[in-house]
């Protein structure tokens, strides 16, 4: 029965320890306020920010003529493919 009751302790422990963890994590709310340099505007829905760590994550962007376009969900990508001097120009 002593085993189990220091298996249970353990458990807590590190479950503690984890919890510690994710708080310190609150710096990152500190970072979430992007830089403007960090967030583009999606070519196929105008004034729809997407921040472009994000886009690149997903495979939300798009390279045509030189310039690297961000888009704002999976559904604007097949509307750049079938016209993206339309929307390289409106960006």
């Amino acid at each position: 029965m002593s085993t189990s009751d220091h298996n249970h302790s353990h458990l807590s422990h590190d479950h503690a320890g984890h919890h510690e963890d994710h708080s310190h994590s609150a710096t990152d709310a500190h970072g979430h306020g992007a830089a403007a340099g960090e967030i583009a505007e999606c070519p196929v829905m105008a004034g729809s920010t997407v921040l472009k760590a994000d886009a690149e994550a997903a495979g939300l962007v798009r390279d045509f003529e030189g310039t690297r376009y961000y888009l704002c969900c999976a559904a604007c990508g097949p509307l750049f493919d079938a016209d993206p001097a339309k929307y390289a120009s409106a960006a």
